[in-house]
């Protein structure tokens, strides 16, 4: 896999996390998803997915995944709609901090993990909103 095909699958895999669940295994991962169909209302997920394409200036999800194919970060799409990224990053960061909150409070991740994958969030999305992989 090249640079900006990594890139690429790394930006729809964190706005695919910010949606629906987050640092877990493909094993996991369904039923983690089906748990939070279940326990979070369609409301509030519709109205997270409207605020994160809201911040970027995007209308629609398949604009975005477009958009990052071609290349472009997400700083890069809310540039080009006059958006405030640092918005972007704090509507990611709390979305994220709240499923970690709920994970936590419903045991089913333990403290040391929490407080590690906490620390770390702002910067991991602050870097891949810039569209800065580890390579």
């Amino acid at each position: 896999m090249n640079p900006k095909q990594a890139f690429v699958a790394g930006s729809v895999a964190l706005t695919i996390t910010f949606v629906g669940g987050g640092w877990i295994s493909k094993d996991s991962h369904a039923a983690l998803y089906n748990r939070l169909e279940k326990s979070e209302p369609t409301n509030v997920r519709m109205a997270a997915k409207d605020d994160f394409l809201q911040a970027l200036g995007a209308a629609s999800e398949e604009e975005v995944y477009h958009s990052l194919l071609q290349g472009q970060s997400l700083a890069d799409i809310a540039g080009t709609h006059q958006k405030d990224i640092e918005q972007l990053i704090h509507l990611q960061t709390a979305e994220l901090t709240a499923q970690l909150d709920a994970r936590l409070a419903n045991g089913s991740l333990p403290a040391e993990v929490y407080e590690a994958q906490k620390a770390e969030l702002t910067e991991m999305i602050r870097k891949s909103v810039y569209g800065v992989t580890n390579a």
